[in-house]
């Protein structure tokens, strides 16, 4: 089978296409024909920080898969040759106290999946979720990482109807889903982007306001001006966690999830404690989460943005496409296209 893999620890954009033997499931684990694989910056990420090792090329990377099963190994009853299916992408111990209480993703021991990029994939059976038949690929493929983070980060940030959430960098992946999941549950939206057009593709989708500016100066004032912030959804980090801090409101709260503007980041600590101000971490989300995600698609509540789709031998593409920023919502490879 093919499959698209990073064969340099050096050089981040270095994907070709490599030919695999067919996956064998062992116990427990199942086989799917991916139809469909959404991109994120975290495959990026772990070859830009140092995560690969020469030992681990070629890396297949990719979390976020969709497709029909082929093979289920021993003891899999959950689903069959044939199932429709997409994969919930954490991988926890079972044991810790988080795996016994919840939030899942919290266990002590996480880690996600890869090897998206594929034909096929050989995946834990229990972390597959069935799709219904209006459910398509390609929408399935797009809701694991960035609409799974987003309802999570609602969950976590405490986020209600009548909210005000601002959203600095709201065209990627996890920007779009927090709009379009904000527009479901009656939350009004702030987004920042610097470019118009892109901003007016998430407008659509259903932004409240569009703030063209990277400026931290002008993004504070702008911002402030519609109110006070109750919940900062914080996916770029670097210089937006300052100001994502400053323009909340008394008791207000930023969730971050990701750092593709930088790192580390600095907040005015004065601010925070006379403020009563809060400061979340948030990784990913639970199997059910993604079981709820799909029933909003399935009842026509919610529709994933798909900027555009590639072929398994246009991923190194994809992925140059997605680093430039010139994205509004998912990417998404094909690997059953030529």
């Amino acid at each position: 089978m093919r499959a698209a893999a990073f064969d340099s620890v050096d050089n981040p954009s270095a994907i070709e296409i490599v030919d695999r033997p067919e996956p064998t499931p062992e116990r427990g684990e199942a086989v799917v024909r991916v139809k469909a694989a959404a991109l994120n910056h975290r495959d990026l990420w772990k070859v830009k920080d140092d995560r690969l090792e020469e030992d681990d090329l070629p890396f297949v990377p990719g979390a976020d898969l969709a497709g029909t099963v082929v093979r289920t190994g021993q003891g899999v009853t959950h689903v069959s040759e044939g199932s429709r299916v997409v994969l919930c992408p954490i991988s926890t111990c079972g044991t810790c106290r988080f795996c016994r209480d919840g939030p899942e993703n919290m266990c002590e021991r996480y880690s996600s999946y890869d090897g998206a990029f594929a034909e096929q994939a050989r995946v834990k059976a229990d972390r597959l979720v069935e799709l219904p038949e209006s459910v398509d690929f390609v929408t399935a493929a797009a809701l694991p990482v960035s609409y799974m983070t987003a309802f999570r980060m609602f969950e976590r940030g405490d986020v209600s109807a009548g909210d005000l959430v601002f959203v600095p960098g709201v065209t990627g992946g996890v920007g779009v889903a927090v709009v379009q999941l904000a527009s479901y549950l009656g939350v009004e939206t702030i987004g920042t982007s610097t470019s118009a057009e892109k901003l007016s593709r998430v407008e659509a989708e259903g932004l409240d306001h569009a703030i063209r500016t990277a400026d931290a100066g002008e993004m504070r004032a702008a911002v402030g001006s519609l109110g006070d912030v109750d919940v900062t959804i914080n996916h770029l980090a670097g210089p937006y966690t300052h100001v994502g801090t400053k323009v909340l409101g008394r008791d207000g709260v930023m969730v971050v999830c990701g750092r593709t503007a930088g790192r580390m980041s600095e907040f005015d600590a004065q601010d925070l404690y006379f403020g009563h101000k809060r400061i979340l971490g948030s990784t990913l989300g639970t199997q059910p989460d993604l079981e709820k995600l799909v029933g909003l698609v399935e009842n026509g509540q919610l529709d994933p943005l798909v900027d555009r789709t590639y072929p398994l031998a246009e991923t190194a593409r994809a992925f140059e496409e997605m680093d430039s920023r010139d994205v509004v919502g998912k990417l998404v490879v094909r690997p059953q296209e030529r």
